[in-house]
């Protein structure tokens, strides 16, 4: 698979924006500002094809990027950004529900937590409608390098405990500088395809 042949597709608020194609597709869930478009880029080697922001908040859409004709990621709407209208909060809510349970090219799921915080009670909702759609699924913890060595166990404790996470959980730490866990990502995307 040649990761470098990718491109975006298609920015989408409702289904019938959707690109139609055969393809399965890999879904990047997490709060606003996590680190869901760097992930993109630093996995398929391109510096700007997935659009990264200071600013929380601004992908607002489900936005496809077709990897090597082979499969699509798809970066959802951050959520729990406090600076944006209750209104536009459930938009985004029900984009990001509606794809999750009714998109059948959906194989997988991404969540990406930051992995210097304890996520947040949003992390935890969306990890049970993981569960509940018994969709497979990696918990990646981004950011890592912002971390000391002696920080990282008792964060990724933190972590599993308050996503409620088996021990046997797919999970690893991610460094959009270092490449650090983008093995890991690679192995559980072939594994899905």
């Amino acid at each position: 698979m040649n990761l470098s042949n990718s491109e975006y597709i298609a920015s989408a608020a409702k289904r019938e924006g959707y690109p139609r194609h055969d393809l399965p597709e890999i879904a990047l869930a997490g709060k606003s500002n996590v680190g869901k478009s760097s992930l993109i880029n630093k996995i398929i080697n391109r510096k700007n094809l997935a659009f990264t922001s200071s600013k929380p908040g601004k992908t607002q859409t489900l936005n496809f990027y077709q990897v090597d004709n082979t499969f699509y990621f798809v970066d959802l709407p951050g959520y729990g950004f406090a600076r944006v209208p209750d209104e536009v909060k459930d938009e985004w809510a029900t984009m990001i529900e509606g794809y999750l349970f009714k998109r059948r090219n959906l194989e997988g799921v991404i969540l990406i937590v930051d992995a210097r915080h304890k996520p947040t009670d949003d992390d935890l909702m969306m990890y049970e409608w993981l569960l509940q759609m018994e969709v497979p699924h990696l918990v990646v913890g981004t950011k890592v390098d912002k971390l000391s060595n002696s920080q990282r166990k008792p964060n990724r404790k933190k972590i599993f405990e308050k996503l409620q996470l088996e021990p046997d959980t797919p999970f690893t730490y991610f460094s959009a500088k270092s490449s650090g866990g983008k093995k890991d990502v690679l192995k559980f995307i072939n594994n899905l395809l």
